[in-house]
């Protein structure tokens, strides 16, 4: 399988069927898009089997996906534009929006390639072509200015099909990138008894376009340089090995109990208790001394911590890492509980007050992420949500056999979260590592006796 490459059959754009008025103004960002220029786009896709009904046509499936994107793209008009950034001289700074003016639209391209899902599914470590599935590879944010903000890469194998969507990382944040992919699929679905699509179909959470900023700020922020070398920061990701581990709904039930019962409390979740778990194994893989300070980080969002709340539906980015230190003796000596207890105190004291304080600061003293100095190298981030409805997006092709992820965002130490394909609370962690860490890792017996290894991938 080393020898096989992706093939491009075919690449073209797709625009919304429909502007609005509306549609057709700038869109400026929020201090949490902003913070994201230097990262790389968020890459996940879904892998199907092929349809073994006679019927299915690659030509009319492929036109169908086109179809519905351009309906779609109508009510997430964003990821059909482009970033623009205009410069000011006094004092330096900078405006970065998205605009539709000179924007061929989103990307949607057509691939081949000569491997089996089997291939892709069956060895210990997710294979190194996967991230060939996806388009934009090593492309950060920044790049916007002149790739698309969204690409879709539909990629043939010998007998499955992979969806594939690399969206920038100023533009959506988790949920909003399921948002829009859960919203497609429902367009794909609501094909008329004609077998055609209507010119504009409505989706069931319509996507709110304008960006949240601070009260008294106004919409329009800037940044604070004069040119690119000062923010632009290309991530440098070592060689890692990447498994993904299931865990089933059973197990984890019984590790949130075993959590609750140690801590005398009901209130910590499965979440939480997992997280304090990969935490401690991912410390103990890494050798370090008892005085090493070690970090956890988790991705929050903050829509509903805010109040008022902002909507579910909000489409741009709304999150937060919050962090919690320890050090490796702290970690290892006490019990799994004393983990859960810290990062589960983290998570109930993020609240309204402390997200405005954050953002605030960041209005007085604007600034990015820089990946390589944002993920500390002792610690460890949990990202994306196993709550997300990932598996609820078939195209027609029944439900998918696996969430895959591209290049982008990966580190030693680096956990996302994906929902367990028989749902019920179940759970798929997708862990990068360097080989020597992840070696020692998949040996450590607290971390394996929650995984269910008939599913591990």
């Amino acid at each position: 399988m080393e020898s096989s490459t992706v093939e491009i059959i075919s690449d073209c754009f797709i625009k919304p069927i429909s502007i609005s008025e509306q549609s057709e103004k700038p869109v400026y960002f929020s201090p949490w898009d902003l913070l994201m220029i230097s990262v790389n786009y968020i890459q996940k896709g879904l892998l199907f089997p092929l349809p073994k009904n006679q019927d299915f046509n690659m030509n009319t499936f492929l036109q169908d996906l086109k179809d519905s994107l351009s309906i779609t793209l109508t009510h997430f008009h964003p990821l059909a534009a482009r970033l623009i950034t205009v410069k000011k001289q006094n004092p330096p700074s900078m405006v970065v929006f998205m605009s539709h003016e000179n924007s061929p639209g989103a990307r949607f391209i057509h691939a081949k390639v000569n491997v089996t899902i089997d291939d892709v599914l069956t060895p210990k470590d997710v294979p190194v072509i996967v991230q060939s599935f996806f388009d934009h590879h090593k492309a950060i944010d920044y790049d916007g200015h002149e790739v698309s903000l969204l690409s879709v890469q539909v990629t043939e194998l010998k007998d499955g099909v992979f969806i594939g969507c690399s969206v920038n990382h100023m533009v959506v944040d988790g949920s909003s990138f399921w948002h829009f992919f859960n919203s497609w699929s429902e367009v794909f679905n609501s094909k008329g008894i004609n077998g055609k699509y209507s010119g504009f179909a409505p989706i069931s959470r319509p996507p709110v376009i304008e960006r949240w900023t601070p009260p008294g700020c106004g919409p329009i922020l800037t940044l604070p340089f004069s040119r690119e070398d000062e923010y632009i920061d290309r991530p440098y990701t070592p060689l890692l090995r990447e498994r993904i581990f299931h865990i089933s709904s059973d197990s984890l039930a019984k590790l949130k109990a075993k959590v609750n019962s140690e801590c005398n409390t009901t209130k910590i979740s499965s979440l939480q208790s997992v997280s304090a778990v990969v935490w401690r194994c991912i410390t103990r893989a890494r050798l370090f001394s008892k005085d090493q300070e070690t970090g956890c980080r988790l991705a929050t969002n903050n829509r509903g911590r805010l109040s008022p709340p902002i909507s579910q539906d909000y489409f741009g980015n709304c999150i937060q890492a919050i962090k919690k230190l320890a050090t490796a003796g702290e970690l290892l000596d006490q019990s799994v509980g004393w983990a859960a207890r810290r990062l589960h105190e983290a998570v109930v004291n993020h609240g309204d007050k402390e997200i405005r304080e954050y953002v605030d600061s960041w209005v007085k003293s604007p600034y990015v992420y820089k990946m390589n100095l944002f993920f500390d190298a002792n610690g460890i981030q949990m990202g994306s949500s196993p709550r997300f409805n990932m598996y609820g997006n078939e195209f027609g092709l029944g439900k998918g056999l696996a969430v895959l992820s591209g290049y982008a965002n990966k580190f030693d130490g680096k956990v996302t979260l994906y929902e367990g394909r028989e749902g019920g609370g179940s759970m798929d962690l997708e862990v990068c590592m360097l080989p020597e860490n992840m070696d020692r890792f998949e040996s450590d017996e607290e971390f394996m006796s929650l995984v269910d290894e008939k599913k591990a991938i």
